[in-house]
């Protein structure tokens, strides 16, 4: 997502760039790679250092990368598919179909290779070469989504060279503009090529594992909801005037007002079929006190002051209920005159069982001030109401979580963050987040400066997902 800074405030965060704090040491990477591991590394790492973030990068040339290694593995060139709009060259998506036994509908594994913008001004080091430092990777989309995108690249590719052939097809999709720009590249699929990646569900990011303070895996989560994404803009227009004549009915103030209304509301907690049992189940893992206000807000959703204890947490908090946050700024036109309009961004995450109209709503009855006109980037989204997850992949995720990860809890959740699942998910095509990368809270630093995974977690992660894709696409057990 794009971000506007003042100038001031721009070169103070470049400035100071090079004074980066010292990481933390994630332990358990290991010190030597078996050819497994190095070749999923390499497909990593060329994956990194394409740009591929929208307007300055290209997803097609990342996207061609990868089909070069299709084609020199022997996949069939009829199975190998890299389209996109003709108005846009540089978001090209990539389609591979591995061909099965035909013993049931094909299962696709979905991730996307565009990025969010990083400027090197703003990183220690240049964010497209990934480096490795005190057991992390390091570079723009190593945790978002270019992990997934290289791990599922990674043991395609090593199933053609086992010559291990599944029950039914596997279909991977790498695509453009998951995080922004107009040429989305599930939607484009979906509306130009639905047949290539139809499948009976999709394995996709937004679920993985969560580590506790001593580094030991607390529990596994799959993701099976999200959070709605949408853009309100607050915008104030004025007659403006010369700025010796100052006068109440200030643009910037009038907006400035209304943006501190917003940042000091609310939303009610809104609880639904994957974050209720997700609370229910995470309480048992959680310190004892957090753990006992998720179950009573599990049993009762109006406990105020169980959701004020939850809220503490940065991680739950938004698991409760609809977020807006204030996230970009426009206005004046000079120094010396009264602004004569002003607009604001800001970016809400809707729990799924509201409506943006209903937010929309909110927000106004909360700024309450005629002067603030709000509009959305758009219309009411319905999702519909979040499914169980597919027993097969359920079974398989818990049985490889026990063994791996020392048998924690695999947990349902509703992503706060947005994610093309949702995309699929109304196209009829059920979508799930699993991943087997387990990380601390807030750790990687998705969308932000120095970007990071554990290199341990990404080597898990593409063990994990080799044996579950292996489990889930054959029709006995693996033994």
């Amino acid at each position: 997502m794009r971000h506007t800074l003042p100038l001031a405030l721009a070169a103070a965060v470049s400035s100071d760039a090079a004074a980066q704090p010292t990481l933390r040491p994630a332990p358990g990477a290991p010190t030597t790679l078996t050819p497994q591991q190095a070749a999923a590394r390499e497909i990593y790492r060329e994956m990194v250092e394409i740009n591929t973030a929208d307007s300055v990068g290209s997803v097609t040339k990342s996207a061609e990368a990868v089909a070069a290694r299709f084609r020199a593995a022997g996949f069939p060139a009829n199975d190998i598919h890299l389209l996109g709009p003709d108005d846009a060259p540089a978001k090209k998506n990539l389609v591979i179909r591995y061909r099965g036994k035909t013993r049931g509908k094909a299962i696709l594994l979905l991730a996307h290779l565009d990025v969010v913008q990083a400027k090197r001004s703003d990183w220690a080091t240049d964010p497209f070469v990934m480096r490795e430092e005190s057991g992390y990777f390091l570079g723009r989309g190593v945790a978002d989504d270019k992990s997934m995108a290289a791990i599922l690249t990674a043991n395609l590719l090593r199933y053609k060279q086992e010559g291990w052939v599944p029950d039914r097809d596997l279909i991977l999709a790498l695509t453009a503009d998951e995080e922004g720009g107009r040429s989305n590249g599930v939607s484009w699929l979906i509306a130009n090529h639905r047949d290539l990646i139809d499948a009976e569900y999709a394995i996709n990011e937004g679920g993985g594992g969560t580590l506790g303070p001593d580094d030991q895996p607390l529990f596994h989560s799959i993701q099976a909801a999200e959070k709605v994404y949408t853009d309100f803009t607050l915008t104030v227009r004025n007659t403006g005037g010369h700025s010796s004549v100052p006068r109440r009915d200030n643009a910037i103030y009038s907006l400035a007002a209304a943006l501190l209304k917003i940042q000091n509301y609310t939303f009610p907690v809104e609880l639904n079929d994957v974050t209720r049992p997700f609370f229910e189940q995470t309480a048992k893992v959680e310190m004892p006190s957090l753990g006992a206000a998720m179950r009573a807000l599990s049993a009762n959703p109006a406990d105020t002051a169980a959701a004020r204890i939850i809220s503490t947490d940065p991680r739950y908090a938004s698991m409760l209920r609809t977020t807006c946050v204030a996230t970009m700024l426009e206005g004046g036109h000079a120094p010396n005159a009264l602004p004569q309009f002003v607009k604001a961004n800001v970016n809400c995450r809707i729990a799924p069982t509201s409506k943006t109209s209903q937010v929309k709503s909110a927000l106004e009855r909360v700024v309450n001030d005629t002067a603030v006109k709000i509009t959305a980037d758009a219309s009411d989204r319905t999702d519909g109401a979040p499914a169980a997850i597919n027993p097969t992949l359920l079974q398989a995720t818990t049985a490889l979580t026990k063994t791996m990860f020392g048998g924690v809890p695999v947990i349902p959740t509703m992503s706060t963050g947005a994610t093309d699942g949702y995309r699929l998910r109304n196209a009829g095509i059920p979508t799930y987040g699993v991943s087997g990368i387990f990380s601390a809270p807030g750790e990687t630093n998705a969308h932000g400066r120095d970007e990071k995974l554990r290199i341990k977690a990404f080597y898990d992660g593409l063990d994990f997902l080799y044996q579950l894709v292996k489990q889930v696409s054959t029709a006995k057990p693996i033994s």
